[in-house]
């Protein structure tokens, strides 16, 4: 199944969502359905209050302050125009802008539009610019729509004149001159029709006489009610028709004229339909009244507008049954509010096809307007859309689609523009940071719970090491309320650094990227009054980082998404928990020289840590949870998990003294990757406010067990448990084992572990079913574990390691060689071995492991030259820092930091 475009619960990625985005803001419009922009001289006349509002004049639009979509206008404009956030000191920034650039101004309000349809037949047309003046602001020229009722109305003004005038009278002159509108009517419809650079033909006969338009035309009606208007000429001040049977003529005439044009590619009919000023007679503006219109001209394409606010299921009714019906969701950006725009995408996606969807800004008088709708727009496409991918409704290609159809593809094909679609381009640093929908999340995430003193930006280094950015909740807040971007700056040396924050030779501390917090990732603690979440780092152009560990980790979830495979991974922690000797000699710590890092005093470092007291610890033992203080521990370590979402599914003793396990549900790799980092901050957090210390490390104890982090494995998606589709998965996973590990065993400590026989995976490269003696074990189907791990391993890394050589395995219909191995490896014969292909062992050493991946083309050809190369030149500096120490100096040195 393709899940990337059917969509499937939980399994859209923070790279998939930020692609998404990416499209929103970065798709140019086609903006079908505009009015032309005022000349600077007029401004003045109008009221600028009116941008948000359907009331124009008047008391009544001085209540729009007091609206929703009026504050946020405020809140938008002010921050862009960065003056305070009150109306009164938005309008003074914009007058400014009018009389310092006011060229500019109407470009940076009209950027990102590719083309404007313009209906130039508004009331006051002298005081508006004329369709080719606004081709300085747009890609590609603009184009005219063409109000057929204001042609009618115009062409009866210069009859009326001229029977006015005449000294002829009687019904005859009345009659001819009723024929003489027809036929001159036809006539500019039909030089419309054939004139290039009118695209299509609006009709506001809703706010004429409504949208209930007679079946046929009445002739009779009709030409009385001309009759009526020339002959009482002199004494009306006619302006626009108001009459039902000469609307309704109007309208039919110009659907006849193009459904009977040679042409094959009909313009369409714009019809204004709901929202509206209080010239509308809102009972008779719902498009369902245009059934039996719809009917009649079946080739004639039809355009409702302004999503028929607030008939907006009706308009998408219409659009879904009739062919030749299309929806637009345009003017309700920025006539309403947030939720309300919401709410329309909502309605009309319930039924629509979005092939029949246009988008428009109705932009009028004023370039804020364009500006407004254009923004607004983009943050509630992010936010419903988003939503809907992450809930599995729609897949993140076919989200990318329905907004380049909605805002571009439809409007070229339906207004016959032949426009090449080419992406805006990003400026660097513009609209990168989190998606629109990250301050819904962070209000969602907070809604039952108290505000954090700090926010937490997290992320795992090349070391394994983790390190994080705090930022005072009050600091963090703001910046999202604003709309102001969460990234922060991190040194590019980020990734060049070792435990001890000494630099990699060949790497200078030159350069800085931008680390965006996933807010799909957003979890209470590790501590008490912190939330943490985990980030990704990116250039300061918004383009990924090759050496971002989290990011590579997306990379290969993404690409078992494009080859209809998903994931879930769980973690078993392993760890020792040890007491803190008080008066122990904590400055016996590496003292580094800067000439030279590997110089230290003094030559061995004391014991910090004693193992537990212990009445017979062993593996699933009950006895030692008899001790209150350790039981208590445990007991704070779940509860304070469950508390954050995340549901320890079994903890029990193991081996060693003091050793036990925590195993964690599980989740998409993402996410199950920041959890179990997450958890292990929580466990640390808990074990040292109780005075004891938590550590990861390999082999703490010489002759005890070791601690590993076992991953569990299993093919989500439809079909995962064919053994055709799993057994090539984990053939590339073996195939690779060697070079990988040195990602899963990335410190000496690591192969202090390594060993047969001690339920550790063995050494050798190969699985078995329910074998624990094998580095990949066969569970049931898709269900495997991996043995070969501890918690010296950058998981995001390891998993990426492992992921992409399982997918690629997969991609080639790898052949599972190796045999289902029933005992213990390093117990098979000579021929036991050649026949069960177990031939190769698992390297011996972080140096041995590093060659290995150097040697494997294609794992370095999957994870990209530059991670190898620089994470190889970190563990490379680290192992000679290391080798510098006495054993049991490393030893302490390792647990105080893992």
């Amino acid at each position: 199944m393709n899940t990337a475009w059917v969509g499937a619960r939980s399994s859209a990625t923070p790279s998939q969502l930020e692609a998404l985005a990416r499209a929103i803001r970065n798709t140019p419009i086609i903006d079908h359905h505009a009015h032309p922009l005022l000349k600077l001289e007029a401004l003045a006349k109008h009221p600028l209050l009116s941008i948000t509002s359907e009331a124009h004049n008047g008391d009544v639009v001085h209540a729009a302050i007091h609206s929703l979509p009026h504050l946020r206008a405020v809140r938008q404009l002010s921050a862009l125009l960065n003056c305070n956030n009150t109306w009164e000191d938005v309008v003074a920034a914009i007058e400014q802008k009018r009389i310092d650039s006011p060229l500019e101004w109407t470009a940076q309000c009209l950027d990102g539009i590719e083309t404007l349809l313009l209906d130039d037949g508004l009331d006051d047309g002298d005081d508006a610019q004329d369709v080719v003046w606004h081709n300085d602001y747009t890609r590609t020229e603009c184009k005219r729509i063409v109000r057929i009722e204001t042609v009618a109305a115009d062409i009866i003004k210069r009859i009326g004149k001229t029977c006015d005038a005449s000294p002829r009278t009687g019904k005859d002159v009345l009659n001819d001159a009723y024929d003489d509108w027809i036929g001159e009517l036809d006539t500019l419809i039909n030089e419309a029709i054939d004139d290039p650079d009118v695209v299509a033909f609006k009709s506001v006969i809703c706010y004429r006489t409504g949208l209930h338009v007679a079946s046929t035309v009445n002739e009779v009606e009709a030409r009385a009610a001309f009759v009526d208007i020339i002959s009482n000429f002199a004494l009306l001040d006619f302006t626009k028709l108001q009459e039902v049977a000469l609307n309704d003529l109007v309208v039919h005439r110009t659907a006849m004229l193009i459904r009977d044009s040679p042409s094959k590619l009909k313009k369409p009919i714009q019809f204004h339909t709901g929202l509206g000023d209080n010239d509308i007679i809102l009972a008779k503006s719902s498009p369902a009244h245009l059934q039996n219109f719809i009917r009649a001209y079946p080739t004639v394409p039809i355009v409702l507008l302004h999503a028929g606010y607030p008939f907006m299921r009706e308009v998408g009714y219409l659009a879904t049954v009739y062919e030749h019906v299309y929806a637009d969701i345009g003017e309700v950006f920025p006539c309403v509010s947030e939720d309300g725009q919401e709410q329309v995408l909502r309605q009309i996606l319930e039924l629509c096809p979005w092939s029949k969807i246009l988008w428009s800004t109705d932009g009028h008088w004023f370039p804020e307007t364009y500006l407004l709708a254009v923004t607004q727009m983009r943050e509630v496409l992010t936010n419903v859309l988003t939503n809907y991918v992450r809930k599995g409704h729609i897949g993140y290609k076919a989200a990318i689609e329905l907004v380049q159809d909605i805002l571009f593809r439809n409007s070229n094909k339906l207004y016959h523009l032949d426009i090449d679609f080419m992406e805006l381009d990003e400026e660097p640093g513009a609209g990168v940071g989190p998606y629109a929908s990250d301050l819904e999340l962070f209000q969602l995430f907070l809604k039952d719970q108290p505000p954090p003193d700090f926010v937490r930006i997290c992320w795992n280094d090349y070391t394994a090491t983790p390190r994080m950015r705090m930022i005072p909740f009050r600091k963090f807040k703001s910046l999202l309320d604003q709309g102001q971007p969460t990234d922060i700056s991190i040194a590019k040396a980020v990734f060049g650094l070792i435990q001890n924050d000494h630099l990699v030779p060949s790497i200078a501390p030159i350069g800085e990227y931008r680390l965006h917090p996933d807010f799909s990732s957003l979890r209470p603690g590790p501590t008490e009054g912190h939330v943490s979440m985990y980030g990704e780092f990116r250039e300061k152009s918004g383009a990924p980082v090759a050496l971002c560990p989290r990011s590579l980790l997306q990379k290969a979830v993404d690409l078992g998404t494009q080859n209809g495979l998903s994931f879930l991974l769980g973690f078993e922690i392993e760890f020792l928990l040890l007491e803190r000797v008080e008066g122990a000699d904590t400055s016996a710590t590496l003292s580094l020289n800067s000439l030279n890092p590997f110089k230290h005093r003094p030559a061995e470092a004391s014991g910090r840590f004693s193992t537990l007291v212990t009445d017979g610890h062993a593996w699933s033992v009950s006895r030692y949870f008899a001790d209150p203080k350790v039981a208590n521990l445990l007991r704070d370590i779940v509860h304070a998990l469950d508390s954050m979402g995340i549901y320890v599914e079994q903890i029990h003793a193991e081996s060693a003294t003091g050793q036990f396990e925590l195993i964690l549900p599980p989740y998409p790799p993402i996410q199950a990757v920041d959890t179990l980092l997450h958890t292990r901050d929580v466990m640390f957090a808990l074990a040292t406010a109780a005075g004891y210390k938590v550590t990861l490390h390999p082999k703490p104890l010489p002759t005890a067990c070791g601690t590993a982090s076992h991953t569990h494995m299993s093919i989500s998606s439809p079909g995962g448990d064919k053994p055709e589709v799993y057994e090539p998965f984990y053939a590339g996973i073996l195939k690779h084992l060697r070079a990988i590990t040195a990602f899963t065993y990335s410190n000496p400590a690591s192969f202090e572990r390594l060993k047969d026989g001690a339920w550790a995976g063995g050494r050798w490269v190969t699985w078995g079913t329910q074998n624990r003696e094998t580095p990949l074990r066969k569970i049931e189907g898709s269900h495997w574990e991996l043995k070969a791990m501890d918690g010296l391993a950058n998981p995001y890394l390891a998993m990426a390691a492992v992921l992409l050589s399982g997918i690629h395995g997969y991609m080639e219909r790898e052949k599972l060689i190796w045999g289902d191995c029933e005992i213990d490896p390093a117990k098979l014969t000579p021929n036991d071995r050649a026949e069960l292909e177990v031939t190769d062992m698992l390297p011996a050493s972080v140096e041995e492991a590093l060659t290995a991946l150097k040697g494997d083309e294609k794992l370095v050809e999957f994870l990209g030259q530059e991670v190898v190369e620089r994470y190889c030149a970190v563990k490379e500096f680290e192992m000679a820092f290391l080798a510098e120490m006495g054993e049991e100096e490393r030893r302490n040195w390792i647990m105080e930091r893992y």
